[in-house]
């Protein structure tokens, strides 16, 4: 009797975890987990428009110093780059600003008005055929044009992880699991949302 007892127990269990094993799969399978995995997506995407946006910041101290040895009377534009960076610079977004609409908009507006100094300061450059040609100065138009091309790789791919997980959370059937699992987590802010063209590369002209 206690053997068919310890028997019926043990089927009972076996059947409890299959049960619970089945409805894991069958959960992972309606997209449960899709919100979280979406929202890491979104804040490495972040991660990587910022990587970038400090690589063009760690470039500009060199080039203005560059273009100081070749055109020193050049200072009200030199100095407006240097101003543009230490905005830039000063305003981080960690992942949990990324819901703050207002702050995105300070940042993009930041690196918007360096995108602008970095402009002038290649225009001024122009008028200095030594300073054209130095190899150094070189180096850095090129390490500055590819890290605008990058930049724009970078917030190309924030948009579309945004955009997908402000998707799952307003459609079915993620829509349910937002409001019965993560109601805690917001709609996210986008590019798009502060800054037209957000997803083109900034018009930097190198001549």
């Amino acid at each position: 009797m206690d053997e068919h007892i310890m028997q019926t127990q043990r089927l009972r269990i076996t059947w409890q975890l299959s049960v619970v094993l089945f409805m894991s799969w069958l959960l992972a399978g309606c997209g449960i987990n899709n919100i979280p995995q979406y929202d890491e997506q979104v804040k490495s995407a972040w991660s990587q428009v910022e990587n970038q946006y400090q690589r063009r910041a760690d470039l500009i101290p060199n080039l203005v110093e560059t273009v100081k040895g070749f055109a020193r009377q050049e200072q009200e534009t030199l100095t407006a780059v240097t101003e543009a960076r230490s905005k830039a610079t000063s305003i981080q977004i960690s992942a949990e600003d990324l819901d703050d609409p207002e702050k995105m908009q300070r940042f993009q507006q930041a690196q918007n008005q360096l995108t602008g100094a970095l402009s002038r300061l290649m225009a001024v450059s122009e008028r200095y055929p030594d300073l054209k040609s130095n190899q150094n100065f070189l180096a850095l138009q090129s390490q500055l044009e590819g890290t605008e091309n990058r930049i724009a790789v970078a917030r190309r791919d924030f948009i579309t992880s945004v955009e997908r997980y402000n998707t799952e959370i307003r459609t079915f059937p993620g829509r349910i699991w937002h409001t019965l699992m993560y109601s805690d987590m917001p709609i996210r802010e986008n590019f798009e949302a502060t800054t037209e063209n957000a997803d083109q590369a900034p018009q930097v002209q190198f001549q």
